[in-house]
């Protein structure tokens, strides 16, 4: 029994063996940083966290958000009360305070929690630094956005926000530095932890951020009519309504189950094209100018061009085969082969009459498909093209944005380490594609309990294990991954000159101009189109 004194009360954790057996770690988990988002409170900001009389048990997790699990289809029920985060410390008393390591996790804003069942903290606490892993609000939860000063969108961005306070508020009694934190996260976590670079709520909050797999240009992470999406909801759910006042009331009392994925479309080919590489419902907005404290008040391009960025040190990336995710679900792929306009990105589809629609979508399948024989090689090519659409231009596209700035120092990566922990790049097997798939990097950083991964210290996985937390930790500890030469290569900072880049596989290899020419393709088919990289309504 271990017991913490927090801003809101005291804490009882506990002390557990690591998964490779060989230290120990304090865990304290579940523990409440913005007041119960519920009633009135539902769809807006969060507010300050609750004291607490006597000793408050943080041995168990939070309850989840309220969510459809996108790995398994199942319905969670979780809790709207579901704002909590979970803080694991290899030394509560150190005699120089640690680094801390905030991860936000992803899931297209719609899953998933901060939970050890797929981020259990041994790897990255066993390097000596903090973890802080985090629950927010998710899909309408979160996202709802009504355009009105109440609603203005980003609630659940403003629940990461609340978390980030409080980290910075109490962490130094767990034995991190609050003037020493990394803010990091993958696909949707990505996603949020480049808008806490761009936002003004998040300044100050952080030092260094780690960006992987996501950007504010990814199709999934582009929002679209958010408003009329909303009334949208209400009407699927048995309000017709022009009024946002009256459909906020409504929405603020229907049973939170009907709001678990919803499938509130504005735009008909939404229903065909929703897969998750290309659509969510719910995602960050550019917050309309009531005179509040928006999180996001400006497009990212514009907040990236002007400069007025936060004051951080960026790493940021991918993995060498993002989608082989996309196999995941089987029937997406017949989908490509059945409408040529799914090819064309959405920002285009939103923007463009149908003739331009067509001509792009010609030009991006004579570029990708090149095999009309076959079918193995067609998956192979959709593949790549998935991974270039969805995830490496937009990612190239922020990197070199945030690049010009010049007012953060950038690493810039690609992840290619392949071992039994590929959970999702082994689907590729199939079709001829071998390297690491959206997700799979996670397994190298995190130990995911539910899955029963080997932990060997002697296997050749735990090498890359041991390298890859390393390079992150590295970065959260001296804002430089590769401080000296013991990890066999050096990581240069990235410039728009050569561009350097390191690959991270079974050992580490620096290069220079990684995927130019993906750049230079879907540059040329935005500016073709005439079409905006950001969508806002």
């Amino acid at each position: 029994m271990v017991i913490i004194q927090v801003k809101q009360g005291l804490l009882e954790g506990e002390k557990l063996r690591n998964v490779t057996e060989d230290g120990f770690y304090y865990s304290f988990k579940g523990i409440p940083y913005a007041a119960p988002p519920l009633g009135k409170l539902r769809f807006k900001a969060p507010q300050p966290p609750l004291s607490w009389e006597g000793v408050r048990k943080a041995t168990e997790h939070g309850p989840k958000c309220p969510q459809l699990d996108i790995f398994t289809g199942k319905k969670l029920p979780g809790n709207e009360d579901c704002l909590f985060l979970n803080v694991y410390s290899p030394d509560i008393k150190p005699s120089t305070l640690l680094p801390v390591m905030f991860f936000i996790h992803g899931g297209g804003l719609k899953s998933g929690s901060g939970n050890d069942d797929y981020y259990g903290p041994d790897f990255l606490v066993n390097q000596g630094v903090v973890l802080v892993t985090i629950n927010y609000r998710l899909e309408a939860l979160g996202f709802l956005c009504l355009d009105t000063i109440d609603v203005p969108g980003n609630a659940g961005l403003k629940d990461q926000v609340a978390a980030l306070k409080w980290v910075n508020e109490n962490i130094s009694k767990f034995g991190g530095d609050p003037h020493n934190i990394t803010v990091f996260g993958e696909s949707a976590g990505g996603l949020s932890t480049i808008l806490h670079v761009l936002s003004p709520l998040s300044k100050g909050l952080f030092q260094r951020a780690i960006v992987m797999s996501g950007s504010p240009f990814c199709e999934w992470a582009l929002p679209f009519e958010n408003r009329r999406r909303a009334f949208v909801l209400g009407k699927q759910l048995g309000l017709e309504t022009e009024d946002p006042e009256e459909l906020l009331e409504f929405l603020q009392n229907v049973p939170v189950d009907k709001l678990v994925d919803v499938n509130p479309i504005v735009l008909g080919f939404e229903e065909i094209y929703g897969n998750y590489l290309k659509h969510y419902h719910f995602t960050a907005v550019v917050e309309k100018n009531f005179g509040h404290n928006a999180f996001l008040p400006k497009k990212p391009e514009e907040i990236l061009k002007s400069g007025n960025i936060n004051n951080v040190d960026v790493i940021i990336g991918y993995t060498s085969e993002e989608c082989i995710i996309g196999l995941m679900d089987k029937t997406v792929i017949s989908t490509y082969y059945k409408y040529d306009d799914i090819f064309v990105p959405k920002q285009i589809l939103c923007t463009s009459t149908p003739n331009t629609i067509l001509k792009t979508a010609d030009a991006i399948k004579k570029h990708y498909l090149t095999n009309n024989v076959d079918k193995t090689l067609q998956n192979k090519e959709i593949i790549r093209y998935w991974s270039e659409c969805a995830f490496v231009y937009p990612i190239l596209k922020l990197l070199r944005l945030l690049s010009e700035t010049e007012k953060c120092k950038t690493y810039f990566y690609r992840f290619s380490s392949i071992s039994e922990r590929n959970v999702m790049g082994n689907l590729g097997k199939e079709f001829g594609v071998t390297g690491a798939s959206h997700l799979d990097d996670l397994m190298y950083l995190f130990n995911p309990n539910v899955m029963n991964l080997p932990t060997d210290k002697n296997a050749e996985s735990f090498k890359m294990i041991e390298q890859f937390c390393r390079l992150f930790t590295n970065f959260a500890k001296y804002g430089n991954p590769t401080p000296d030469t013991s990890l066999g290569a050096i990581w240069k900072e990235y410039n728009d000159t050569n561009k350097p880049y390191l690959d991270i596989a079974d050992r580490l290899i620096p290069g220079n101009n990684l995927n130019d020419d993906v750049f230079e393709f879907w540059e040329e088919i935005f500016k073709s189109a005439g079409s905006p990289i950001y969508l806002q309504s």
